[in-house]
């Protein structure tokens, strides 16, 4: 089954697509405000979930997605269109490492899509540089909330040193020149009502659409990441919203 094609029916009824609550994000953007015109650019946007709500906080801001799935993009597209926002959420289907904006940013995103430039530090590297001098940076990644499993190695299929501990994100983003002025860890019912979603939102579709060529693929799919995270990374990966200024 097509990956893209897959994480957009995963995410039919989690759209943000990390695990965060929609009251934390807006308690994110609110630190995260510069100013009613603001500047956004989301770089991995998804369905655009982050920059339609930061729009509802800068009334006079214009936000930019980037993202390469064209199934997240119609989706958005139709979502700006719903909540009256399509003259202030501009599109692009690009890859986030190319993407060559028009000047730069008061709010840069990059939430759960750190992957889109290999990796937290080179997110900082890459996505920063379209962050203005007074701007903010928030980036969201995973971490080890204590040290990896075998099975939770197994069920994410990586290596101890894909992810680092919380105080190790810290201070990378210090040594790339960033402070951070606030954060956000993931809770438990968080990270449940995440995963329930998207293993759910896979199973659903599945059971609706029986006779469709690729319903065995995404059972199949649910069910091996949720055999992943139960049996694996539950409470063992952690995940933390950085909000970040340059600190000098």
């Amino acid at each position: 089954m097509d990956r893209q094609r897959l994480s957009s029916i995963a995410h039919t009824h989690h759209p943000i697509a990390a695990p965060i609550s929609g009251v934390n994000v807006n308690r994110l953007l609110r630190r995260a405000d510069r100013r009613p015109a603001a500047r956004i650019l989301d770089l991995g946007c998804g369905e655009a979930a982050w920059s339609l709500q930061a729009l509802a906080h800068c009334p006079d801001g214009h936000a930019d997605g980037v993202d390469l799935s064209p199934y997240a993009l119609e989706r958005a597209a139709a979502t700006a269109e719903m909540r009256e926002l399509s003259d202030r959420l501009t599109l692009h289907r690009r890859d986030a490492r190319t993407y060559v904006p028009d000047g730069d940013y008061d709010l840069v995103l990059c939430v759960g899509a750190t992957h889109a430039f290999g990796g937290f530090a080179e997110t900082l590297e890459l996505a920063g540089r379209h962050v203005n001098r007074d701007g903010v940076l928030m980036v969201g990644e995973g971490f080890w909330a204590v040290p990896p499993t075998k099975a939770a190695l197994t069920g994410l299929d990586t290596t101890p040193d894909e992810f680092t501990d919380l105080p190790g994100l810290v201070e990378q983003a210090a040594k790339a020149g960033w402070a951070p002025t606030y954060a956000h860890v993931s809770e438990a019912a968080e990270w449940d009502d995440y995963e329930w979603s998207w293993t759910g939102s896979l199973t659903g579709w599945a059971l609706d659409n029986p006779g469709h060529p690729d319903a065995a693929d995404a059972l199949a799919a649910a069910q091996t990441h949720r055999d992943g995270w139960l049996r694996g990374y539950r409470g063992v990966l952690g995940f933390v919203t950085l909000v970040l200024r340059r600190a000098s």
